[in-house]
């Protein structure tokens, strides 16, 4: 029988993986048997979840702190996983944040803030890894991690530079996917829609936040963890080779009314 999904000795590159979603899909992966280099900024949470990916699922996870808004850190950082596994297959570009307040009180260091990690922190990690590890290797698989709200705008939590940003995503991966295609490098968006999060519990759980989700989502309710999983490995997968500059959105319907 066919395995689509087998990602035996692979190697997944994935940022914002300190916790949250990041470590949902680096488990994904790692239960599909790929090898994870999980990067974040805060070293010993780096070191706790390459631990359990180890010892859950027996493959090889090797941590590396990077700021992505740095392009030097970045640069170290795909250097020193390209030296150590010598390959890497698979960007999860997952490491994201979000400025809520009315647009007419954002600041413009907010808006920078937000820019330099969601939008152009996605593109120095995906530049780097084209570059020193998918180009030459003739094959890759970037997975940009938006929103929904790259999508649409949203009336009940106001974050216009996190619309601006994820919007940009979306479109920079099909940027991407035009250039690279020729090097057999595939680039996707997925676009999440609430999941709980360390960032979004309080939130979610509200109630005026719940009774607005059972109105909106066509599902009436929040994502479960786990429900991104197969989106993650679809399109990790060689067997995803003909679908690139593609928009996933995994939101129980929210975009499509």
């Amino acid at each position: 029988m066919k395995k689509y999904f087998d990602l035996e000795g692979r190697v997944a590159l994935v940022t914002g993986c300190s916790g949250g979603l990041g470590v949902q899909m680096a488990k994904a992966l790692a239960a599909a048997g790929c090898n994870i280099v999980p990067i974040a900024r805060r070293m010993e949470k780096l070191e706790e979840v390459s631990a359990s990916l180890r010892s859950e699922f027996g493959v090889e996870a090797f941590p590396i702190r990077c700021d992505i808004t740095s392009t030097e850190q970045v640069d170290e950082a795909v250097a020193k996983a390209l030296e150590h596994f010598g390959r890497i297959d698979i960007l999860v570009n997952n490491a994201g944040t979000g400025a809520v307040a009315p647009a007419e009180d954002i600041t413009d260091a907010q808006f920078e803030n937000e820019m330099q990690i969601d939008l152009f922190g996605s593109f120095r990690v995906a530049r780097a890894v084209a570059k020193k590890a998918m180009i030459p290797a003739g094959y890759g698989r970037v997975i940009n991690i938006a929103s929904m709200y790259g999508l649409v705008g949203n009336k009940i939590a106001p974050c216009s530079p996190y619309h601006a940003a994820k919007g940009g995503v979306v479109n920079l991966s099909r940027g991407l996917a035009a250039e690279w295609g020729k090097y057999g490098i595939t680039v996707n968006t997925i676009c999440p829609g609430y999941f709980y999060t360390p960032l979004t519990v309080d939130t979610l759980n509200s109630d005026y936040f719940q009774d607005y989700a059972k109105r909106v989502i066509p599902l009436e309710r929040y994502g479960n963890e786990g429900e991104l999983d197969t989106t993650v490995l679809f399109l990790s997968s060689p067997a995803s080779g003909y679908v690139t500059g593609a928009v996933i959105p995994v939101d129980g319907g929210y975009t499509c009314v």
